[in-house]
Formats: C-alpha cells, structure tokens, sequence
C-alpha cells in the first residue's frame, strides 16, 4: 500500500494543481472517483494488469467505458495513466486528490468507529472537540464495531485515537508482555 501511494503521489498531485488552475476541483473529483470505481472491478483489473494487452487498447477500452464523462483534460489523464502503466493506481489517486481537496478547503474527514451506536448529541460534541483540535471543518462518519467493547476509535487523516476498551485491554496486555 506504501509503494502504491508513494507510486500515485506524483499524478494525484498534479490532477489537483491542474484541477484548482482550471477551477474544477468537483468535476475532478467526480471523474476520478468514477475511474476507481472502473478500475476496483475485478475483471478490469485483471485486464489492466495483464502485460499482454497493449497500450492502445487499454486506452481504448478505459475511454470507452467512461466515455462523455470526462472532460478533455481528464481524458489525456488517462491516457498518461494508461501509458505509464499506472492506471491501476486510480483509486490511490483518487483517495490522495480528495485528501487534497479537503485540505485546500479546510476540511477534514474524521470516521469514528464505535462498540455502540451514538446519539446526535455525542456525534454533534465529537465534531466540534474534533473541529477546534484540527482546526478545520470536520466531517463525520460512524460506524459500529461491538468487539471494541466499549469506547471509540477515532481515524482523522494520519491520526488514529483508539480509546476503545479493547485497545486499553491491548496496551495494558503490551505492558504486563
């Protein structure tokens, strides 16, 4: 995954600048999401990874599934991709370009993996600690995990807070080890 993302940095970085220069952030995002969704289907993935099929008909194959969805300088992005043999990259680009985004806006994407569900109350005051540590817009999302046991595990960018029950059984078993 490391080699993968050091691998997509370059192209994701330079679909953001071309993106903010040409104001299309959103139509970027759109189009890239949509070219990892093409490229996470497991048969397309086989395609694109096989050796034996060339250049040209990836090209072909990949234009044409999205075809009338891009716009021309997102067309030549895949071609770039394609030709580089590295448009099984999408969905590590796409992840990397979002991250980016967010970022120039001021958002963050926080996920909150919980043992129970949580009311609005407790989302509305996790949101708000979490907005005033990052200091940008925090969008939530929830989920439940019951073998946390008890407690959340907060995922914010690189920042992992775990203060699940499970994770201080983990770190007290480490300590006692």
């Amino acid at each position: 995954m490391e080699e993968n993302t050091t691998l997509a940095r370059p192209y994701a970085n330079a679909a953001f600048e071309h993106a903010t220069g040409a104001n299309a952030l959103p139509q970027w995002s759109e189009m890239l999401s949509l070219l990892a969704g093409v490229t996470a289907d497991r048969e397309m993935a086989g395609i694109l990874s096989d050796p034996r099929v060339s250049v040209d008909k990836l090209e072909e194959l990949v234009l044409g599934i999205v075809e009338g969805k891009f716009a021309p300088g997102g067309e030549n992005f895949v071609r770039l991709l394609v030709s580089n043999r590295r448009i099984s990259l999408a969905g590590t680009i796409s992840q990397l370009f979002e991250e980016s985004r967010q970022r120039s806006e001021g958002r963050i994407e926080v996920g909150v993996i919980s043992a129970f569900e949580l009311d609005e109350n407790y989302k509305n005051m996790l949101s708000e600690t979490m907005a005033k540590r990052l200091g940008r817009e925090v969008q939530l999302s929830v989920s439940v995990d019951s073998s946390l046991i008890g407690g959340v595990v907060i995922h914010a960018g690189d920042t992992v807070i775990d203060a699940s029950l499970r994770g201080r059984l983990r770190e007290l078993n480490n300590q006692l080890g």
